[in-house]
């Protein structure tokens, strides 16, 4: 009796998932996640770009402090001719001169590409927030028109609903909380009848065990899809 109740529960619930599955696969419905995805996605890499801006300021920091040590070291040269003339050793100087020398060009390598960086990460920010602005408009647009759709359907919706109600009325609580538990995990349909000793949805042949538990009107899941099994 209660197998009959929630069989024709089911066969009502048809129309309430196919009306879901159209909602779920209409183009509004695409182009609302698709804005909607991207914006979440814009959020992260927008934080991500001012993570590296602030890296980039560090990394300019670094090189300032080391631009003005050379710069101070060079102040050792502005009377490097009296210090020659006292006897000092023109060697050491030289090679000193060539050591600032070689950070200065270190110094000028780096600068040259930590502008680039600078300058590629300002242009890859003012690109996605020109996107994110254009997106914004896309997905406002997008959301009006799949709830328009969306209230387009809410009458037959409502119809669906006050047919499921009377039918489950003919279902006891425990039963019609496995189905539904079952129809929100997107598992539909959720019963069916053994078809040649195996599941009808997805061919699994289920123990014989389980199967002597079928007579008399009795149900099992199945093992593999775990849909409701009947005989």
């Amino acid at each position: 009796m209660e197998l009959q109740a929630i069989l024709n529960y089911q066969e009502i619930d048809k129309k309430l998932y196919a009306l879901e599955r159209e909602l779920a696969g209409c183009e509004e419905r695409k182009e609302y996640i698709k804005a909607k995805k991207f914006l979440e996605s814009a959020a992260d890499k927008l934080d991500a770009y001012d993570a590296k801006a602030a890296q980039l300021k560090s990394e300019a920091v670094g090189l300032t402090k080391k631009y003005l040590a050379a710069e101070d070291t060079l102040k050792d040269f502005a009377n490097l001719d009296e210090l020659v003339e006292d006897g000092a050793d023109i060697s050491f100087y030289k090679k000193k001169a060539l050591s600032i020398s070689d950070q200065l060009k270190k110094i000028k390598a780096e600068l040259s590409a930590l502008t680039a960086a600078i300058n590629s990460t300002h242009e890859e920010y003012q690109k996605l927030k020109k996107q994110v602005i254009a997106m914004q408009k896309q997905y406002k647009d997008a959301f009006e028109k799949y709830n328009a759709v969306k209230a387009s359907k809410e009458g037959e919706r409502k119809a669906i609903e006050v047919e499921l109600a009377e039918a489950r009325k003919g279902v006891s609580p425990e039963v019609m909380e496995k189905y539904r538990t079952k129809r929100k995990e997107k598992v539909f349909p959720v019963v069916g009848k053994l078809k040649n000793d195996r599941c009808p949805f997805c061919g699994m042949e289920p123990p014989l065990a389980a199967r002597s538990k079928l007579t008399g009107g009795g149900v099992i899941e199945c093992d593999n899809c775990r849909r409701i099994i009947y005989e």
